[in-house]
Order: structure tokens, then sequence, then C-alpha cells
């Protein structure tokens, strides 16, 4: 029987938008799976959708759909995605899915039955954007310290899981399996951060909202986000079904693959859950970092979105993965450019590899009738290459286990780059020159099968990362599906003589970097700053650019009520685009709460946010004159809200 592989990615947040940052711990999770397959394992690779939560029924709700129509929309955009990408995922787990819902709760039941979930009160800090709750100790100057925005107080009736129970135990097993949690540096961060100070109890439920998994003995309550959307790793594989073999088969999982940001709800929170179901961890979790633009991670509110779909369209689904995989040492944060991707493409896969297989090819036609020539060994060159090709999958493999997605490529390439010298060092267009001499045949003969035999390595050894570009390789060299296997990599001289060779279009065609970069400004949301010579303004004046640092937006007043304790403050909930936000406003003399709810307002869209009587106030409306004699200014016309203002 083979060796089982069960990997995971972490199940993804339905969005309307994807950035190229989505597909980076996807792309990992599909290298490593098809790596494994590669070397015969019988390999489970699951990714998913996490579909629940009070974010999900807001945004439904402003968009005026169920929340079950807005995810099944978002959730067919994730899985085209994934289709460009070439991701070959066993199984695609949504927390909708009947049969994740059935063993959730039979999950909740089992852990409040055995007294590990008891029924409390819920009052902290709440991030909405993250579903996630924080302690006073846990915020970043007053916000979330995950993604720096406000929270909110939050005071409910809710569920917890005796996580404070385990949490000895949990550090005991961590101390005891070092490789538990990798990088090292997210190790010692959980330990130090959060269960070293104490780890308090988990909230489990909630009450002011729906969009959940009913608990099936209260059902005013729904699960909260984490104790559902951590189990779908198990619930994917039939755990408490009637049918369980592939939950037998496969668990414990050999890695989950995690951004680092939710490294804390998979190497606490889950492994906490499974010890109190009396399951073995997983393996690993490995918490890789983040793809960064120059503004920071990337978000659709900072306006520095890469559209994944835009490149896989312009450049091919193996550009992106070999970018993503080769650019930045997996575990590390690394930057995105435009810039770094079209030189990449030019110099490692136009001019190294493309232009190998092109002359390979084009010389195999034109010397040797388009096959493949004798494999004479003639020359030290050739024991350079055999010895440097022989070694080279054993490197790939230790790197590829070691999730050094990088270095295997770096091996890889620096393979390449020898086949490349080979040519300058053989010339075979000048042994070429006298076909009488048999000398010089027999020597160009060898220099042809070497390289093609080289190229032949090189598409094995580049197919998990790279699926499409090795089997492109290996059908104009006319190789066959049992030479591209493993077994065949490790024994030099695979290739057959006389096999038929046939020229293709150019696997990467090189790109004008220059003219590609203006196409791309045009088309995406990098923007690269103007520079240009500004006059300095005269005392008390305001430049255009000062004028350009207020951000004035027309946005729709949802709801509007007094704000308790105040007689002149209005609490709003106004949708400004595809958000909403908490306003809080000094016109309650000259307006009513009532009457404002459906007006069209103007606001300042990008004032810090202030907290009025103990509520955030997320912007400022446009207004003139005194109580109670105030005009709010707005459009003189229907407009939609989001629409700027200037």
């Amino acid at each position: 029987m083979p060796d089982k592989y069960y990997v995971t990615t972490p199940i993804y947040y339905p969005s309307d938008n994807l950035h190229i940052g989505h597909a980076y711990c996807t792309v990992a999770a599909d290298s490593i799976a098809r790596m494994k397959r590669l070397l015969g394992f019988d390999v489970m690779f699951l990714t998913g959708t996490d579909e629940h939560g009070q974010k999900i029924e807001k945004i439904a709700q402003e968009k005026g759909v169920a929340p079950q129509a807005y995810v099944d929309g978002m959730v067919a955009g994730i899985r085209n995605l994934w289709r460009m990408l070439g991701i070959t995922n066993d199984d695609f787990i949504r927390t909708t899915d009947e049969r994740h819902i059935k063993c959730v709760q039979k999950i909740f039941e089992r852990l409040y039955e055995q007294g590990d979930i008891y029924k409390s009160e819920y009052e902290g800090w709440y991030c909405t954007p993250c579903e996630s709750f924080w302690t006073d100790r846990q915020l970043h100057e007053g916000k979330c310290p995950d993604c720096g925005r406000q929270v909110q107080k939050t005071r409910e009736e809710s569920y917890f899981f005796r996580a404070s129970k385990y949490a000895d135990k949990l550090i005991g097993y961590i101390n005891d399996h070092p490789d538990f949690i990798e990088p090292e540096g997210r190790k010692k961060e959980m330990l130090n951060n959060f269960l070293l100070p104490g780890l308090e109890d988990l909230c489990v439920s909630r009450t002011s909202f729906k969009w959940g998994i009913p608990v099936t003995f209260d059902p005013g309550h729904v699960m909260y986000v984490w104790i559902d959307a951590l189990s779908n790793y198990i619930t994917a594989l039939g755990y408490l079904s009637e049918d369980d073999a592939k939950f037998k088969k496969y668990w414990p999982a050999d890695l989950h693959l995690v951004g680092k940001e939710i490294v804390r709800f998979h190497t606490i929170t889950w492994p906490i859950m499974l010890m109190a179901l009396g399951l073995p961890l997983p393996k690993k979790v490995f918490g890789h970092g983040w793809l960064l633009l120059q503004g920071g991670k990337m978000s659709k509110s900072k306006g520095n979105v890469v559209d994944p779909v835009i490149l896989i369209d312009r450049y091919g689904s193996d550009a992106i993965r070999y970018f993503l995989m080769r650019e930045v040492p997996f575990g590390s944060d690394g930057l995105f450019s435009n810039e770094a991707l079209l030189t990449r493409i030019n110099a490692d896969l136009a001019n190294d590899l493309g232009n190998l297989l092109a002359r390979t090819v084009t010389m195999v036609e034109k010397y040797f009738r388009g096959k493949i020539p004798s494999p004479v060994r003639a020359g030290g060159e050739d024991e350079e290459l055999i010895k440097i090709a022989s070694s080279l999958p054993g490197e790939v493999k230790q790197a590829m286990d070691g999730l050094r997605l990088s270095d295997a490529l770096t091996s890889v390439w620096q393979y390449i780059g020898a086949l490349n010298k080979y040519i300058d060092l053989t010339s075979p267009w000048v042994l070429a020159r006298d076909p009488e001499n048999r000398e010089n045949t027999a020597r160009l003969s060898a220099v042809l099968y070497h390289l093609a035999e080289g190229l032949r390595i090189v598409s094995i050894l580049i197919s998990p990362v790279m699926p499409r570009t090795a089997l492109k390789i290996r059908e104009q060299l006319g190789i066959p599906e049992e030479l591209g296997t493993w077994e065949s990599v490790l024994a030099y001289g695979a290739i057959q003589e006389g096999t038929p060779v046939q020229k293709g279009e150019a696997i990467f065609p090189r790109i004008d970097i220059e003219k590609e970069l203006a196409d791309l400004e045009k088309i995406t949301a990098i923007k690269q700053p103007e520079k240009e010579e500004k006059e300095m303004p005269a005392p008390g004046t305001a430049t255009i650019d000062d004028f350009k640092k207020i951000v004035l937006k027309t946005a729709k007043v949802l709801a509007c009520e007094n704000l308790t304790g105040s007689d002149n403050l209005l609490k709003l909930t106004v949708k400004c685009g595809g958000e909403t936000r908490t306003i809080v406003s000094g016109i309650r003399a000259s307006y009513s709460a009532q009457e404002m709810v459906g007006k069209t307002v103007v606001i300042v869209a990008n004032l810090a946010p202030a907290k009025l009587r103990g509520v955030t106030s997320e912007g400022m409306l446009l207004a003139v004159g005194d109580n109670p004699d105030i005009a709010l200014i707005g459009p003189d016309k229907e407009m939609p809200d989001g629409e700027t203002v200037g």
C-alpha cells in the first residue's frame, strides 16, 4: 500500500475581491500535493470555503440578496480561479454543505454533553472583518491586532468552550513536538503571546446574527465561525458519518498550510478542539507569510489589489505559479510587483528555459532529421552535466519535503543554467559545419542527446509547480508518459534514441516589459506615484494636493437613532459603496432620526475615526449653518451611494 499524505489549505472566505495573495497558499499546497503524487503517495488534498458569519450576513443584506445566494456566486469565482491555476484538490468543502453542517452539530453536542461547552455571557471586543474576539490586553492601540481596524464592544449570551482546561496539555505537546508549528518564529509567537500568558475560554456561539449553523439544543444560537470552520478538515473526511473510511485512512493531516494571520486558530483553537474530541493532532501546521505591495498587505480598502485572473489570462497559469513559488522563500513575507513578475518571466522562463527548449528541438530537427540522436559519451562536459543531473532529484525532493519550494526551483534553474552553458561550451553549430567529419558528428550527437535528456529531467522536476509547461516540453521532445515519472528521473539516459521531436510555439514568449507595465497600469490597481515639480504655496492657502487628501463620497442613510445620553447627537448607519459605517452627527436639533432614513448625504469618507459618547464615528456629514438651521449638503438629483464628490 502506498503511503498516504493529507494536505489542506484553509477554507477561504467567499469574496468578490480575489487577489493574487489568495492564490499563494493554494498554489503551494497544490505543488506539494503534486510532488507527493509524483513520489507515489496516496494524496488527499482539501480546500474549500468558509461561508458563515456576521460579515457574510451583513454583506448579503447590503447587496439585497439572501446569504446563500451571495456565497454561491462568490464560491463560483473561487472554483473558477482554482481551475485556471490548475489546482488538483481532491475535495472542496463548503461550510454550507449538509455533510459539514450535520457533523459540526454532532461535534458541538458531544463537547456540550461532556462538559467542555457551557453557556455564559460574553462581553469584550469583536472585530467583524476578522471575525475574532479580543481581550483588552490583546488589542493593539485599541484596534484589532490582526487587521488594524476598529473593534466594537460586544455583549451577548454565548456558549463557551473550556479552552483553558487544555492549555497546559497543548503547551506540553508543542514543546514535545518541535516540528508541529513552523516556521520557528510562529511557534514562539503562539507560546509567548497567547498560551503562556494564560488562555481564556473561547466564545463558540452567537445570538446577534442568524447566518450560521444552529445549535441543535438552543436554536437561538448559531455556532461562532471558528468551531464551524476549523472542523472542515475532518467533516470532509466523513467524521461521525455513516461512511468514515476516509477519516480512518487520512487523519491525522500531514500538513495544514495557513496564512500567518490565522496560525493562532490552527495551532491553539483547533488542537484543543481535537484534544477534547480525543483525536490525534495534525502533524504540522505551517504558517506562510504574505505577498505584500508597497502599501502593505493586499486589500480592497487600500486599493492595491492584484487580480490573478488578469495575470493568468495574459501570461498563463504556470508563469504565475512559478513566480509565486520562486520569488519568496516560503514562510516569509515577500513583495509583489508587476515589474518583478515580468522580469522573472523574461529571464527565467523565456530566456533560460524557453530558449533552451527551442534551440534544442531546432537543432535536432536541423541536424538529425527531427529524431533524438545517439547518446554517445565523449567529453568532460558531459560527465559534469550527468553528475549534476544525478544529484538533482534528491536535492529537489529534500527541498520540497522541507517546504522550501523556492530552493527546489532554484536548484532546477541552476541545472538549466548548466545546460545553457553546455551549449556555449560545446558549440553544436560549429560541430555541424562538417557533416563528413565523423568525430564531430558523434560529438554533436552526444551534445544534443544530453540536452534533450536534460530537458526531460527538468520537465519532471518542475511538474509539481509548472504542470502545463512540463507537458509542453515533453510533447515537443516526443517523450512518452512513462518517461515522465519519478522513477525515470532517477535513471539518467532514459530518453530513447530515434524519438521524434516536434517544435511548437514558444512556451514563454518574451515580453516588452516597458510596454507591458504601461498596459498593466491601465487595468490593475497598482499605481506608481507620479513625480512632478511643485511650487511652494503661499502661507494660509491650500494646494490641490491638500484638497485631494479629503475624500468626499455620497452615502445612503440606512438607519438612524437618537444617541443615548445626548440631546444633540444622532447615530447614523450609512451605506457607502461596498461598506457600511457608523457616523455620529450633531444635527438632532435640525433633523429627526426618522426623516434621516433614506436620505443621500455627502460624507468625509477618510476622516480618522473618533469616539463620541462611547460610539466610534467613522466619518462626518457635510452641512452648512448652525443648529437649529443646519442644511445638509447632498446631490440635487438621485445618485448612487459610494460616488466620489469632487
